[in-house]
């Protein structure tokens, strides 16, 4: 609407840039928490999302599973050394194989929770994520048989939806002390398992994927190759590998 002099009407500039305000701030909050997928502010300001737990033990967990390409292999490493881990199952997975998920719980390993499909949370509406995650802990639920404790959103990437889904489907939100990046070009069993140990200590929650469905090609080969190296690190340190379940997490 315009005045008789042909310019804007007062006070809509000032309106606009103040729903622009808010709008901005909004968007800073619903992304807010994804600060903490940047490894040394969680570590130092959330341990306990980092999952840090007991200090003779180290968390094994596994993400984007359960495939039926390679979770056997990981499931036969774990058997051989006779580690229980943590699989965060994507519900998509769990859904396409319930046989493998069922296997997985029957083993004794604890399932968890990655979200229905891999995509960012801080690009979706809070209601979306909410609906994918009650989606997910559904499906991973259904297949096995066991009802997830813990979620760890697509890429470590946190929003403040995922977080009050989270809260309201009574799941509790860890990410980790240290990863692989078996992703990465040329990752062999050997450098995932050095990128792993860097960081490695009593009380670390590490990360590997049982699956390559997200990642390059190969990528979940370096991982299972890297797997048994990582055991037998934490054997020789006196360190205990298990589930998150025994890991000491202050819930």
């Amino acid at each position: 609407m315009f005045t008789n002099g042909g310019g804007p009407r007062r006070g809509a500039r000032p309106a606009a840039l103040t729903a622009a305000a808010l709008a901005l701030g909004g968007a800073v909050m619903h992304a807010g928490p994804g600060l903490t997928a940047l490894g040394p502010v969680r570590r130092r300001f959330f341990p306990r999302l980092s999952g840090q737990g007991r200090a003779d033990h180290v968390a094994v967990t596994f993400d984007d599973g359960p495939d039926p390409a390679w979770t056997p292999a990981f499931l036969d490493v774990l058997a051989t050394w006779q580690v229980r881990a943590t699989f965060f199952m994507l519900g998509s997975m769990a859904a396409r194989e319930p046989g493998l998920a069922a296997e997985i719980a029957a083993a004794g390993h604890e399932v968890a929770v990655h979200g229905w499909a891999h995509r960012y949370t801080v690009l979706r509406r809070p209601g979306a994520v909410a609906g994918d995650l009650a989606r997910a802990r559904d499906a991973v639920a259904d297949a096995t048989g066991a009802q997830p404790r813990f979620y760890r959103p697509p890429y470590g990437v946190l929003s403040t939806g995922a977080l009050a889904a989270a809260r309201r489907l009574q799941l509790t939100p860890v990410l980790w002390t240290c990863w692989g990046r078996e992703w990465t070009p040329g990752a062999t069993p050997r450098t995932v398992c050095a990128t792993l140990t860097r960081n490695l200590a009593g009380g670390a929650t590490v990360l590997l994927h049982d699956s390559d469905c997200t990642s390059p090609p190969g990528s979940a080969a370096a991982a299972l190759g890297a797997l048994p190296l990582l055991l037998e690190e934490c054997a020789v340190r006196g360190l205990a590998a298990g589930p998150l379940a025994d890991h000491g997490l202050e819930l």
